[in-house]
């Protein structure tokens, strides 16, 4: 076996499976359901040969808080108790989870420039994976309005960080955006 071999059989990632699976009973605007973006989020960093144990962890859980608050073992507790990675895996999730303050969710533009500016390198790398399943999605998504401002929220706060994170997710995602802006204009029109 080769070392990334070694080192991915050595991860033990079934606790934060049995945890992600909260989210199954979530819906997404593109069908499916958000446990399958999870597993998404975490095949596109493999897919890049990232291995890293806490990044792979997050990645099924990261957005849980969001998504499945209050639900049974969706909890600090419960995540750091998982394993010996648990308090980092914790901590990353929570840094690519949206703020909430009083009750009030800070915005999508607000939380991408926070964490595209000041995000640990993980965070920001775990951010290009989950763009890249969200923009995978898209395709599959028929509000006009939200795609494009899905679209434009990626070319502003996102796309102008990606290369200095991995240049090969930036390519990726380029390739998406423009992709996806193409099939944008190939709609026909509404009807008034």
């Amino acid at each position: 076996m080769s070392t990334m071999q070694d080192r991915l059989a050595n991860i033990t990632l079934a606790p934060y499976i049995l945890k992600a699976m909260a989210l199954i009973g979530v819906s997404r605007k593109a069908g499916s359901n958000m446990f399958r973006h999870q597993m998404a989020t975490m095949a596109i960093l493999l897919d890049y040969k990232i291995i890293d144990p806490v990044l792979l962890k997050a990645s099924v859980i990261h957005d849980l808080f969001e998504d499945a608050p209050g639900m049974p073992g969706v909890s600090r507790e419960e995540i750091v108790a998982l394993d010996s990675d648990g308090q980092a895996v914790y901590d990353l999730v929570m840094e690519v989870t949206q703020n909430t303050v009083d009750g009030k969710r800070e915005s999508k533009v607000e939380y991408l420039k926070r964490l595209m500016e000041s995000g640990s390198r993980q965070a920001k790398t775990l951010k290009l994976a989950d763009r890249i399943s969200n923009l995978i999605s898209l395709g599959f998504v028929h509000e006009e309005r939200f795609v494009r401002k899905f679209l434009e929220e990626t070319r502003k706060y996102v796309l102008p960080y990606a290369p200095e994170i991995n240049p090969d997710m930036f390519r990726e995602m380029s390739d998406l955006v423009a992709d996806r802006e193409e099939k944008l204009k190939l709609r026909l029109p509404a009807s008034s």
